[in-house]
């Protein structure tokens, strides 16, 4: 019995042992997770450790306006505006740091400058090769941060002509200095050259001559595409895209942030790609900046569904004649081939054959229409009719153009404010959150974010600078190299038409031959989007 006590006490001993070595090296596995964690705290609240993410983003950084509707961002913001030539910052912070709000942030001068030394003129071989052509009497403030952001997106050749403000010296100057930029000025040459253009003694235009104001761009636009596409063609560009200045493509869908990208993947056997067009929703009457300052756009009724458009159709439209303020029929992107022509300034055609064309699914068209106040007055300027129902339609091709320019000619300038923030200023949160849930309306930041970067990287400034530094004697001729080739596009067939109609002079006659023999369709003007009486026709038809 001895002997077993013994051994039972010494077994009992050694259990004793072990058990009290697991409990100290438990209870040290546990205090130096805990001792490790307090040191980082302790260290990170004396401001010891930096967050290379915080470094990077700044928290005195700027948020983009309209953030707060968003289901995406916080309910707090703060917005701001600004010219392009100048960074403005103001604090804001947020608990929820979401895609939206990163790409919301402007890096200040201490953080990243994402296109700081970026070469936009660089010779690489690039492919496809897109070129934009666009008519533009803007000034240079508009005009600069829309040309580099579509260069940031894989545009490379720019084809403007240019009137008014934008035909100014401090203004072409700087735009002949950056590479891939061909200004072409409104001269009497220019206007005769056009004026023997075949596009006269062709009909699918015809309905468009001798009218004012908006008829009248329309027909220059038209006469402008016709000679960048020889312009284009003489330069090997690939495809060739007309925008007006108020315009941004959105290439979503594409495997990168990129219209290059997104043409790359186009079938070889597509002649044509069209973008449906987003239309920008103000929420505010005092934007400076539409690109910099306006986030919220309201989707083309291509990109939604049938039910959710028709559906909130009447909220959607806000009393206004359209569910878009201007235009919904979108833009194209044109394969440059031979026989090409305008068909008006929203698509183009093909004098041998009818294009084959897509349309994509989730790229777009940002039109940034009506975004000012002044829009109202300054449209109103450009046009010399009559402010009465029947003398307007001379003028303008939609109906809110209409109407927008006959309270702009009658009506007192809080008259005035008071329609367009009815019409045109989204100001119901409550309904701009249904619809954003809904996805009738949509946050972008991409576009913003871009050329905000771009502003505070110097860009637009050096451009300028760089034109002051180095000045360029202005050119007499209308800045095409090769006049005759281009002669020879823009007025082949002429002489067979003119054999067959008589008189040099009877273009009248001529027109009306070329129809009889050959009756083409008209071009393709601004449309509305469908409403309620598109939607009768269609189920009845």
């Amino acid at each position: 019995m001895a002997g077993y006590r013994s051994a039972s006490s010494s077994s009992a001993a050694g259990g004793g042992g072990a058990a009290a070595f697991a409990t100290r090296v438990l209870l040290l596995l546990t205090l130096l997770p805990l001792a490790l964690a307090a040191f980082a705290f302790a260290l990170q609240w004396r401001g010891g450790m930096r967050d290379p993410t915080g470094a990077a983003w700044p928290a005195d950084t700027q948020r983009f306006p309209g953030m707060e509707n968003s289901p995406l961002g916080s309910s707090s913001s703060q917005g701001s505006g600004g010219s392009y030539f100048a960074v403005s910052s103001a604090s804001s912070s947020s608990a929820a740091a979401d895609c939206a709000e990163i790409l919301g942030r402007s890096a200040s001068s201490h953080g990243i400058s994402l296109y700081r030394g970026w070469s936009f003129d660089s010779d690489a071989a690039i492919t496809p090769k897109i070129c934009i052509t666009g008519s533009t009497s803007a000034s240079l403030h508009q005009i600069l941060p829309w040309l580099y952001y579509h260069k940031v997106i894989g545009v490379s050749h720019f084809i403007l002509f240019v009137e008014g403000e934008a035909a100014k010296p401090a203004v072409t100057s700087v735009l002949e200095s950056i590479r891939g930029v061909k200004i072409i000025y409104r001269t009497k040459e220019l206007k005769e050259q056009q004026d023997r253009s075949r596009i006269w003694n062709e009909t699918w235009l015809s309905g468009f001559f001798y009218k004012p104001c908006n008829y009248e761009l329309f027909v220059k636009q038209s006469l402008n595409m016709e000679m960048a596409i020889v312009m284009a063609r003489e330069a090997g560009m690939d495809w060739i895209i007309h925008l007006d200045t108020d315009e941004l493509i959105h290439p979503a869908g594409a495997r990168e942030y990129s219209l290059r990208r997104l043409l790359l993947d186009v079938p070889d056997n597509v002649d044509m790609v069209i973008f449906p067009n987003y239309e920008s929703s103000v929420e505010r009457d005092d934007i400076k900046d539409p690109f910099t300052e306006v986030s919220m756009f309201k989707k083309n009724y291509d990109h939604l569904p049938k039910d959710t458009y028709f559906g909130l159709y009447k909220e959607a439209t806000r009393g206004n004649p359209n569910y878009f303020l201007t235009y919904g029929n979108g833009k194209s992107a044109a394969r440059v081939q031979e026989h090409m022509r305008p068909n008006g300034a929203h698509r183009w055609h093909n004098y041998m054959k009818t294009p084959n064309e897509i349309k994509l699914e989730e790229a777009a068209i940002l039109h940034y229409t009506y975004t000012k106040f002044s829009d109202l007055t300054s449209r109103r300027d450009r046009c010399g009719c009559k402010p009465t129902k029947e003398d307007v339609k001379r003028c303008f091709i939609l109906e809110f153009d209409r109407l927008a320019f006959i309270i702009a000619s009658t009506a007192t300038e809080q008259e005035m404010r008071n329609w367009y923030h009815e019409h045109v200023v989204w100001t119901d949160k409550d309904t701009n959150l249904k619809l954003l849930r809904k996805g009738v309306l949509t946050r972008i930041y991409a576009p913003m974010a871009i050329i905000r970067g771009l502003k505070e990287s110097g860009i637009f400034t050096a451009a300028v600078t760089s034109a002051k530094a180095h000045p360029k004697a202005k050119s007499s001729t209308i800045g095409l190299e090769n006049k005759e080739s281009i002669h020879a596009n823009v007025t082949a067939a002429r002489s067979t038409t003119l054999k067959e109609g008589g008189s040099d002079n009877s273009q009248a006659t001529a027109r009306k031959i070329l129809k009889m023999i050959d009756a083409q369709e008209e071009a393709m003007p601004p449309m509305s989007p469908p409403g309620f009486l598109e939607l009768v026709e269609t189920a009845l038809s």
